[in-house]
C-alpha cells in the first residue's frame, strides 16, 4: 500500500502527555478519544441539573445521542445552558464541559464510524491480550524485551495476513548479507 494512502489513527484516554507524544511522533495521525472515556463523565454532568429524576435520565440519553451523532457543539451549548441545582452539580457540569471542549477535535465519532474506524480501545486491548498472552505468557516462558518485540511482530503478522511478506523480506535480507 502506498504510504500516502495509509491512514493513521491513535485511540487514547485523553491524557495530555499521550497526545503530546502522539503529535510529536505521528503528526499525521488522527487522535481519537476512546468512546468509553468520552462517555465517562457525561452521566454526572448531564444529571447534575435535574438530580435523580426521569428528566435526568432523558438528559443523559439525549446528550449521549448528540455525542454519538458527532454534534459536539450542540452538546457543549446544551451543557452551558443548563442551570445547576447546587455547587456540586455546577462543578460536575463544568468538569463535563471542560472535558468535552478540550477533546472536541478528538471526538468526530460519526465520520469515524462511517469510515469503519474503531471508536474504542477495548477491541485493541483484547487483541493485544490474545496475541501476547497466548505466546508470551505460557507457563515457563520468559522473554528478553528485544526478542518479545520480534515475537509480537511475528504474531501480529500472522493475524493480519502479512506473515508471508515478513518471510520474503527476511530471506531478502539474508541474501544481501551473504553476498
Amino acid at each position: 500500500m502506498p504510504a500516502e494512502q495509509v491512514r493513521l489513527g491513535v485511540i487514547g484516554d485523553g491524557a495530555a502527555w499521550i497526545g503530546q507524544h502522539v503529535q510529536a511522533l505521528l503528526p499525521r495521525a488522527r487522535q481519537v478519544l476512546a468512546d468509553d472515556h468520552c462517555a465517562q463523565d457525561l452521566p454526572r454532568g448531564a444529571k447534575a441539573p435535574y438530580g435523580a429524576s426521569v428528566q435526568a435520565v432523558a438528559g443523559v440519553e439525549a446528550t449521549r445521542t448528540r455525542r454519538y451523532l458527532g454534534k459536539v457543539a450542540v452538546v457543549l451549548e446544551g451543557l452551558r445552558c443548563l442551570q445547576a441545582q447546587s455547587d456540586e452539580a455546577e462543578k460536575a457540569m463544568a468538569k463535563c464541559w471542560d472535558s468535552r471542549n478540550e477533546h472536541r477535535g478528538r471526538t468526530p465519532y460519526r465520520p469515524l464510524r462511517r469510515g469503519g474506524s474503531p471508536l474504542g480501545s477495548g477491541g485493541i486491548a483484547s487483541s493485544n491480550k490474545c496475541i501476547g498472552h497466548v505466546r508470551l505468557k505460557r507457563s515457563g516462558a520468559w522473554w528478553y524485551e528485544a526478542n518479545s518485540n520480534q515475537m509480537f511482530a511475528l504474531r501480529c503478522a500472522k493475524y493480519n495476513g502479512t506473515l508471508d511478506q515478513v518471510f520474503v523480506r527476511y530471506h531478502q535480507r539474508l541474501r544481501k548479507t551473504s553476498e
